[in-house]
């Protein structure tokens, strides 16, 4: 399968999106978001204080707006602020579902990471009120839908924010974090996501000597809170020699799910090097 490299549509421009050595926009995930008939795109803007979430639109996927950093509502409930972590992995649900006050909401999935070692050395953080296990896991938050109608600046603003899934499975002993955009399927929302074994992450730098692999979850319909199911084993290894040597060894990292004439095609990162495309099928044996 061919790919044609266009150019680039979004670089560290911007002041918050750089530090004095540093700088990026990665990690970049794309939603056609149907309710608002926009792409959205997540991304990790690596400036002064680590890597935060952003987003910017666009309507044809080749000129985009930034919209900012995300802001997460204070929480009282947690005994913490989202906005003080760094936060990677954000990918928005195509579609509207019910938020948890009952409103149309846009659903989003993050992965706050509680590890402040790098910034004030010694100190650390707690994790959040009710969260035992600090390793890095999957938490969903909902963007009010009429709010982001009416003002698209709206979208930046999360609320509602929980943890959905910690790592369970050996494959996700060290960390996981969401991957392409939930897929609806008749069951409910499949996530496509990474599971990490072999690393201890404390900070955020390149995990030499991990290993990435992708496994699946299925999130209930109606509240996507509620995780229905998981696989105990991952879906897709580091196998082939693109898989298992480049700028990060031993990892496949998906990021996309594309229909291309009726068929079903995961686009993932291979060590970091190279892209790579495995076609999603079904099986209902």
């Amino acid at each position: 399968m061919g790919v044609e490299r266009l150019g680039v549509v979004l670089a560290p421009d911007e002041g918050w999106e750089h530090g004095r050595q540093n700088a990026g926009v990665e990690d970049p995930r794309i939603t056609f978001v149907e309710p608002l008939g926009l792409y959205v795109m997540t991304y990790v803007a690596y400036g002064p204080l680590g890597p935060k979430p952003a987003l910017a639109v666009s309507k044809d996927t080749v000129t985009w707006r930034r919209l900012g950093p995300l802001r997460f509502s204070y929480q009282p409930e947690l005994d913490t602020d989202l906005n003080l972590f760094p936060n990677k992995d954000i990918v928005f649900f195509p579609e509207a579902v019910p938020g948890p006050d009952g409103r149309p909401a846009l659903a989003l999935l993050h992965r706050p990471m509680w590890d402040l070692d790098w910034l004030r050395p010694g100190e650390g953080a707690r994790t959040p009120a009710g969260i035992d296990d600090a390793r890095p896991s999957i938490w969903i938050g909902y963007v009010d839908l009429d709010a982001a109608t009416r003002d698209l600046s709206a979208l930046t603003y999360v609320q509602h924010s929980a943890m959905i899934a910690a790592p369970e499975m050996t494959y996700e002993s060290s960390k996981i974090g969401g991957g392409p955009a939930p897929l609806r399927v008749p069951e409910g929302w499949l996530v496509l996501h990474h599971g990490v074994t072999g690393a201890d992450f404390s900070g955020f730098a390149l995990a030499h000597g991990a290993r990435y692999t992708a496994g699946a979850m299925l999130l209930d319909p109606i509240d996507p809170r509620r995780v229905l199911a998981r696989t105990p084993e991952p879906l897709l290894v580091p196998e082939t020699e693109e898989e298992l040597e480049g700028t990060l060894g031993n990892v496949v990292f998906p990021t996309a799910i594309e229909e291309i004439q009726g068929r079903r095609f995961v686009f993932y990162g291979m060590a970091d090097s190279k892209i790579g495309v495995a076609e999603l099928e079904r099986h209902d044996d």
